[in-house]
Formats: C-alpha cells, structure tokens, sequence
C-alpha cells in the first residue's frame, strides 16, 4: 500500500521551531520530487515548498524562506521540513505529496500520492 505519513506538529510559541517529517511506505521516495502544503482553515491549500528527487533544487515561497529548510534523506524515504521563527500565519495542517513534474513545482495538481497531513499550531 502506497503511503505518505506526515508527522512532528504540534503546538509552539511563536517564534519557536518544528522540524516535519514525512515518510513514505510502500514506494521508494527517491523517486520522486516531493512538496510541502499547509491549508489553513477557512483557507484554500497552498504550495510552500519543494525539493527534485536528488536534492539539487529547492524552492519555497516567500513567506516561509530564510525560515523553513526542505530537506530529503532517500536512504530512509523520508524528507523534512524544518521550520524556524514561526509565526501565528504559519498556523495550519500540513501536507506532504510526492509526484514527478517535468519542473521544480508546488503546484498540487503536479503531485499525485498525498499524506493525511499534520497540525501546526503557532500560539502564546
């Protein structure tokens, strides 16, 4: 069974750090670009970040670079997402999906197998 699982959310004070993780099962991560989305209730999903399949192009939006860092490890099929100085807006569940688009993309509809996501909570 082909799987994404997302974890390390939480609750943290602003300004505070949490490093995601998102681990596939059933399929060799490696083989595919991976994206981190985050939907912040009342909110449509968006596309925050991204990494190719061998870690040689990155991308983020401008509201999370300099603070978040995309990361993969495709010995263990998982990739990362580590996320510093957050913010109450860094507020929302996030997602991890796995695809092969012909470019760098945080485009959802680019990415085809999809974590249940996990919370994030910014809060004081």
């Amino acid at each position: 069974q082909l799987q994404l699982v997302e974890s390390g959310g939480g609750l943290v004070q602003p300004g505070g750090s949490l490093t995601l993780s998102c681990a596939a099962s059933g399929f060799t991560l490696g083989q595919y670009a991976v994206g981190w989305f985050r939907q912040a209730p009342g909110q449509k999903r968006e596309g925050i970040s991204c990494i190719t399949k061998n870690s040689d192009t990155v991308t983020y939006i401008d509201s999370v670079k300099g603070r978040f860092t995309i990361s993969r490890d495709n010995a263990k099929n998982i990739v990362y997402l580590r996320m510093n100085n957050l913010n109450t807006e860094d507020t929302a569940t996030y997602y991890c999906a796995a695809g092969d688009p012909l470019v760098p993309t945080i485009r959802d509809y680019d990415y085809d197998f999809w974590g249940q996501g996990t919370q994030v909570t910014v809060s004081s």
